[in-house]
């Protein structure tokens, strides 16, 4: 039996992993789906003063809570950033960690400096009449759906993660890029973990949800990296 941490995205919440949850309970593991301040169920304290830092700390709290003493950690797509600064954090403890269409940054990038010129546009436009809260991108219009998506905190996004270099050793680290997203940003870090023996890499025929496109194959993976 593992403990799994899962790291949601940005905007959303913790629902884009209710058939992984689902999936690895019934192979009989422990699952903690992280809660991130001011998104997902935690949206109702949504302010424009959340950091990264917030975030990080906001998953560790939860990991002591659960009385996890070992696990594997996972993160989706701005979920990437979290897990990064956690593995550097709690390396001794993390038997792997997974990015599953994540962003990997290296020492003192934040997600604005691995990010271009779309994205930088799209997180000081779309914040501008709501200071601190960017909008979902491509959807400056969108319908707001109480614990499931909504604005995220643009600190969180220009705040730079710190590595100790106790994060290269976790004996286990994967890497799931998705062709089938179109727009990624992601393509950098899949080459990058493609190259690297140390890294564990996987393609997903699936849009950036690879979650819901590929549930077997997320659920697979998952299990692999426990075993």
């Amino acid at each position: 039996m593992a403990n799994y941490v899962l790291v949601h995205g940005a905007w959303g919440g913790g629902q884009s992993y209710t058939k992984t949850d689902a999936d690895l309970q019934e192979k009989g593991h422990n699952v903690l789906v992280a809660a991130l301040s001011g998104i997902g169920v935690r949206q109702p304290k949504l302010h424009g003063g959340i950091t990264l830092t917030d975030h990080v700390n906001d998953v560790i709290e939860q990991i002591e809570q659960a009385n996890f003493e070992r696990f594997v950690l996972v993160g989706h797509s701005y979920g990437g950033m979290v897990i990064t600064q956690i593995s550097s954090i709690m390396a001794e403890r993390i038997d792997a960690i997974c990015y599953i269409d994540a962003f990997l940054p290296q020492h003192d990038e934040s997600l604005w400096d691995i990010t271009g010129e779309f994205e930088h546009n799209w997180y000081i436009d779309s914040q501008k009449n709501t200071p601190g809260l960017v909008a979902p991108i491509g959807g400056i219009d969108f319908e707001e759906k109480p614990g499931h998506i909504g604005r995220h905190p643009l600190l969180t996004l220009l705040e730079a993660v710190q590595l100790s270099g106790s994060e290269v050793n976790i004996p286990r680290k994967a890497y799931v890029f998705a062709t089938g997203f179109e727009q990624t940003p992601f393509v950098p870090f899949a080459e990058r973990t493609k190259a690297d023996a140390e890294w564990e890499y996987h393609e997903a025929d699936a849009t950036h949800m690879v979650m819901d496109d590929q549930p077997e194959q997320t659920l697979q993976i998952l299990l692999d990296l426990a075993s």
